[in-house]
């Protein structure tokens, strides 16, 4: 067996008994409007979200678990908009269950803020940047001057000593941009780059997707990209890894387009020859494998993007909903249909369970966003 094949089946056998990833939805709430939002964030808090106390159960659910334990991102909406966030963040501390941070960029996220979060433990904090230039990002982020306001929190992010993650949402009206984006990762000394693949849910459905042969192109723009000194993942991309597996093993795969070769040309001129190895990790996970979402309300989902409830924590234990939901079981068993069922990356892939639900109704059906999929 490969080397990597063993080290995936190791971590399969983790996937179907814990989670490596728990996001949790601590609010609605978020001041930003968001194109693209999965969420629809409002204003306000639900009147309905979970307690404080009942947070703390689902921390102490997790911390049950032998080491390693998940990893509790704490997102929303807008995370900083609850008041027990300290509380909620020395609690995981205090039961060794790592936390990271997902805040939104708004008056809210000060310096003084950012100091206290890490002052408490947290090590690694995530924010969003969709595109080159103001008149891209503030666009998708509909807040004028929001563009820069992210660049100043990129600097004092990395000056308080974080380990820092930039999600940006692959979009037809900012594609092209990708390699400047890059440039900038690599000039704010960014840690991470998680590149999203548009699920039309929530206000996302009225946002142009990328076609297929487009995600086929990005996928190998973010090989290239991952070689200079960041680590480049993907979310509802899952054939970055069939990409990434296919380029380290010389197989050829599908054939790239004229968007690869404007990305990659753009790619070296801006930031000259690579100066790492490739950095596209190749974990298996996907919405329900190893990732799992709990709402705002304790509803709990395979993925914040997958809006099939499977039970709430205020039931449920968070790790037997993850365990023994039938939906979660045949997600992990690769229980797929149509193309992604026979395709031989449907372990390493998957495609993504979100996307499939999305257009077809049915979270087992297959990714009309990969080009393998299209040839079928």
């Amino acid at each position: 067996m490969h080397a990597g094949d063993r080290r995936r089946a190791v971590l399969q056998r983790r996937f179907n008994d814990r989670p490596l990833l728990v996001f949790w939805e601590m609010t609605k709430a978020c001041d930003l409007a968001c194109l693209h939002c999965r969420a629809d964030a409002q204003h306000q808090p639900a009147p309905d979200e979970l307690t404080t106390a009942e947070g703390r159960r689902m921390i102490d659910d997790l911390a049950a678990l032998e080491a390693p334990r998940p990893i509790v991102i704490l997102t929303g909406g807008d995370c900083l908009k609850r008041a027990d966030l300290i509380e909620l963040i020395d609690h995981a501390k205090a039961s060794s269950l790592p936390v990271a941070l997902a805040p939104s960029v708004t008056p809210l996220l000060t310096t003084e803020r950012m100091r206290e979060v890490r002052a408490h433990g947290v090590s690694t904090v995530s924010i969003s940047l969709d595109g080159r230039d103001p008149a891209t990002h503030d666009a998708v982020r509909g807040v004028p001057g929001h563009f820069d306001e992210t660049m100043r929190t990129l600097h004092e992010l990395k000056d308080a000593g974080f380990t820092v993650q930039i999600n940006t949402t692959v979009m037809a009206r900012n594609v092209e941009q990708l390699a400047d984006v890059a440039r900038l990762l690599r000039d704010l000394r960014v840690d991470i780059w998680e590149v999203f693949f548009l699920i039309p849910t929530g206000r996302g459905v009225d946002v142009n997707s990328t076609t297929p042969q487009q995600n086929e192109d990005v996928c190998n723009f973010l090989v290239d990209a991952s070689r200079y000194g960041f680590l480049v993942r993907a979310v509802e991309g899952p054939f970055l890894r069939r990409v990434n597996q296919q380029r380290a093993e010389g197989v050829e795969g599908p054939a790239t387009g004229g968007l690869y070769e404007r990305l990659s040309e753009r790619l070296v001129e801006v930031l000259g020859e690579p100066t790492h190895e490739v950095c596209a990790p190749s974990a298996a996970t996907r919405d329900g494998n190893g990732i799992v979402f709990v709402g705002a309300t304790g509803e709990v989902y395979p993925s914040g993007f997958l809006p099939t409830p499977l039970g709430n924590l205020r039931a449920s234990s968070l790790v037997e909903v993850y365990r023994d939901a039938p939906l979660m079981r045949a997600i992990r068993d690769a229980s797929f249909t149509g193309p992604c069922g026979s395709c031989e990356f449907r372990d390493l892939c998957g495609g993504s369970r979100s996307r499939a639900f999305a257009v077809s109704g049915d979270p087992l059906a297959s990714d009309p966003a990969c080009v393998l999929v299209g040839n079928a």
